[in-house]
């Protein structure tokens, strides 16, 4: 009888623990409803989230919704993930999100959410991917987002967004990648940001910012590109100090209404893309050799003067030379295509329109892979150069049409 008694409550304990851990198999009812309001928040017309409504979150593999394989402390599954990338969703971003606490990946990328950004986003604490870019989000961004401690990307680009940049976003040590571009964003960029040593890209382009660039940036060690073209830095220059960025492999300032001199690049020994035209920038073009990996160098659209530097010539890489509309006088070194070996599909641009140039030291015949523009200098009076005409009469100029650069030097 004893024994017969024992074993039943074996079995009883037994059925219990079963029970159990068939119970803990749910998602955190607070993550299942901050679910149900953002769902209520949101316009899903080609019904994606149908599922949402059936089932468990977790257990039933709702669309875009992914969570941690082992049962919390607490008993219950938890979402790590809340992916709805290009759903063609609208609606507005529930403040309910921030009940997400071990969200470590929120994305609602290239979407049609409208609307502010919910300060509650900053208490995910775990949370390392935030990317809601490609939306019409409007608005300032909440200062809470800076206490993201964890955050490893954060991606607002391309939005509505407007206000200024929020200091609080120095205080995001762990990020390698800001994008904040295609936005209106107005003020000065924040010197905060030169306390994240371990950035990677900063994105800043496309805005309405002013004031000066932080000189502070050159603490930023780490960071291979800087991209603010299209802002408006009226009467700013380079700080000097930039030229610390030994990393850099992308500098983009295009139309920033910079002034001052073309800093010395010699210190960048990765960088292969310098954008700096549609500027005031004056002065000459520094002499020092650049990067063996520079594809790109624009210059063009500035106030710039003196002779084309002698050291463009041994750039093995170099596919875009653009120096147009310019105030550059002397002769052109014919060794920039000279010096160079091209293989089956490489191609080199060389723009140098609208200068003062004179002649072309050198051999005055390109090879086919060159492109050479020479239209309003005064080498084009010199009908009976070489070719020159051929170089001269056409806004294409040189050996065909060019229509593009046969690597992508659009780094981002």
């Amino acid at each position: 009888m004893v024994r017969l008694r024992v074993w039943e409550f074996s079995l009883l304990v037994w059925g219990l623990c079963f029970t159990c851990r068939v119970f803990a198999q749910t998602t955190h009812p607070g993550e299942v409803s901050a679910l149900h309001a953002i769902r209520k928040r949101l316009f899903d017309p080609m019904k994606y989230l149908n599922d949402w409504s059936r089932g468990d979150p977790c257990t039933s593999n709702w669309t875009g919704i992914y969570c941690h394989d082992k049962v919390g402390t607490d008993g219950y599954l938890h979402i790590h993930e809340l992916d709805l990338l290009n759903m063609n969703l609208s609606g507005t971003l529930a403040p309910e999100v921030g009940q997400l606490s071990h969200l470590e990946i929120l994305d609602f990328m290239w979407n049609q959410i409208t609307g502010d950004i919910p300060k509650e986003i900053g208490s995910l604490s775990s949370l390392k991917l935030l990317l809601l870019n490609g939306n019409n989000l409007s608005g300032s961004v909440p200062d809470e987002l800076g206490f993201l401690s964890n955050l490893n990307r954060l991606q607002l680009d391309e939005n509505n967004l407007s206000g200024s940049v929020p200091k609080t976003f120095g205080n995001l040590r762990t990020v390698k990648h800001l994008h904040l571009n295609n936005n209106s964003f107005s003020g000065q960029i924040p010197p905060e940001l030169s306390q994240l040593h371990g950035l990677f890209h900063l994105l800043l382009d496309n805005n309405n910012l002013s004031g000066d660039l932080p000189p502070e940036f050159s603490a930023l060690g780490n960071l291979e590109i800087l991209q603010l073209d299209n802002n408006h830095f009226v009467g700013a220059g380079i700080p000097e100090t930039y030229q610390n960025l030994s990393r850099l492999v992308k500098l983009s300032l295009r139309n920033c209404s910079l002034s001052g001199a073309v800093p010395d690049f010699r210190w960048m020994p990765d960088l292969i893309y310098i954008d700096l035209s549609w500027n005031q920038f004056t002065g000459k073009i520094p002499s020092n050799k650049l990067s063996d990996r520079i594809t790109t160098i624009d210059l063009s659209h500035n106030r710039l003067s003196g002779s084309i530097p002698e050291k463009f010539s041994n750039l093995p890489s170099l596919q875009l030379l653009s120096l147009q509309n310019n105030s550059l006088n002397g002769s052109i070194p014919a060794s920039i295509w000279q010096n160079k070996s091209f293989n089956a599909t490489a191609r080199l641009l060389v723009d140098l329109r609208y200068n003062m140039l004179s002649d072309i030291s050198g051999n005055p015949s390109p090879p086919e892979n060159v492109t050479l523009r020479l239209r309003g200098n005064p080498v084009c009076n010199h009908a009976n150069m070489q070719n020159i005409l051929h170089f001269c009469n056409s806004d294409a100029g040189g050996n065909g049409t060019y229509d593009g650069l046969t690597n992508s030097t659009a780094l981002h």
